[in-house]
């Protein structure tokens, strides 16, 4: 195989997006993981109509994922739902070709298939609202590999004719439109009226998510002060005259005997004193405060952003069975919206490998039933079915006449 590197790849080279700040990350960092979502105050802003760039929006949108696990759970797992696919093109030819490209291809160098291709394209539509792929050739023009692009350093700008858009490298000051626009894919998940991008999945949850992150770390600190328990030794020395001349010299030796029985790895040992001293718990009379409650409300907010039932992402709310059914079935219905958006790549990426190998078909996108779940209940279906055609047909046949030869023949002259 020829060089088969890809065109973004190039483009890359030749126009270096600026320089961007790298993203938060939630581990082994001193701040909170909220703070850069407190940037964030989820109002729109006013942005030009002919040119976006999405690069700032995925940024917050990735944060919001390393943060909160359970956003990143249910991206994950939206993913693993959607299914598998075939595609078919009416020529048996053309289908093992596809079908042999689908298995083998690389994708971003680093993985093989059709669906590892569609899964990073999928889940950065859901993260990011805008997902972008490529087809790469090699120098010859033979098909040789799929790119996921990120979309950093990349700008959608309304097209001359007013109606399409043109996927632009650089900045606002020198947008270089791509070379080959048909070997690029490009989707939007719910775009606004006239917007370039779609709306992230996540639309909306930065402000929940910062309020979220903040109860957490309110009881990550309160447990370090109080789980860590904390002593106060309190010495009030007598009337004696004597007594309180000694009190700086009582005091060292009442510090140092309880430092020596709180000492770390030194086992168990007592403390004795004399006098009057007291310990107490420092902070022992304010209780930690109630999270569950507050807790519970952000995440029914998050989980009902993201449209799975509570328990595919492990939370043991309360539900009936009837509930269950219910939510799986809104979840079929949002795997299915899903699923007509990506539907129109695939159709348009087999049109391009039919067309680059001389070959002609009408290509169909024909998904699998989304779980095992939907192979049983339409099982069920088709039984019932069966079943009321069945009695509908034994009813017919009951009210059918007796046949003619079992009944007497009556002369048409009346004998």
């Amino acid at each position: 195989m020829a060089n088969a590197r890809t065109l973004w790849g190039r483009r890359k080279q030749t126009n270096p997006p600026p320089t961007v700040p790298p993203v938060l990350s939630a581990r082994g960092r001193q701040s909170p993981p909220f703070q850069e979502l407190r940037a964030h105050s989820g109002q729109s802003q006013p942005v030009r109509m002919d040119v976006f760039s999405p690069a700032g929006e995925a940024r917050i949108y990735t944060t919001l994922r390393e943060s909160v696990p359970i956003i990143d759970a249910a991206i994950f797992r939206l993913v693993r739902l959607l299914g598998g696919f075939e595609v078919s093109c009416g020529n048996s030819r053309a289908e093992n070709k596809l079908r042999d490209f689908f298995e083998t291809v690389s994708v971003g160098g680093n993985q093989l298939g059709i669906y590892a291709f569609v899964s990073s394209y999928f889940e950065q539509l859901l993260t990011q609202g805008t997902a972008l792929g490529e087809l790469v050739l090699t120098s010859g023009g033979e098909p040789a590999a799929l790119w996921n692009a990120s979309l950093e350093g990349i700008t959608l700008r309304r097209s001359a004719d007013e109606v399409n858009v043109e996927v632009c490298a650089g900045a606002a000051g020198g947008l270089i439109p791509v070379p080959n626009p048909e070997l690029v894919f490009l989707s939007v998940l719910n775009p606004s009226p006239g917007a370039l991008a779609g709306n992230s999945l996540l639309k909306g949850l930065p402000y929940v998510s910062r309020v979220l992150l903040q109860i957490l770390n309110s009881v990550e600190q309160n447990w370090e002060r109080l789980g860590n328990v904390r002593f106060s030794v309190i010495y009030n020395p007598a009337n004696d005259p004597a007594e309180r001349t000694r009190v700086q010299e009582r005091a060292q030796a009442l510090a140092q005997g309880w430092q020596a029985a709180m000492q770390d790895g030194a086992g168990v040992r007592d403390f004795i004193a004399t006098g009057d001293v007291r310990i107490q718990v420092i902070g022992a009379d304010a209780p930690i405060p109630d999270s569950e409650i507050p807790v519970r409300q952000l995440l029914e907010q998050i989980v009902a952003k993201t449209g799975l039932p509570p328990f595919l992402l492990g939370l043991t709310w309360s539900s009936t069975e009837r509930m269950s059914s219910q939510q799986a079935d809104l979840l079929t219905s949002e795997l299915e919206s899903y699923r007509r958006t990506l539907t129109p790549v695939l159709l348009r990426l087999s049109s391009t490998l039919l067309r680059l190998w001389g070959e002609q078909g009408d290509c169909r996108v024909m998904w699998e039933n989304i779980s095992l779940a939907d192979e049983v209940e339409l099982s069920r279906a088709a039984l019932l079915r069966a079943q009321a055609a069945a009695l509908r047909e034994s009813e017919h046949m009951a009210r059918q006449p007796e046949d003619i030869f079992d009944k007497p023949e009556r002369s048409t002259n009346g004998f």
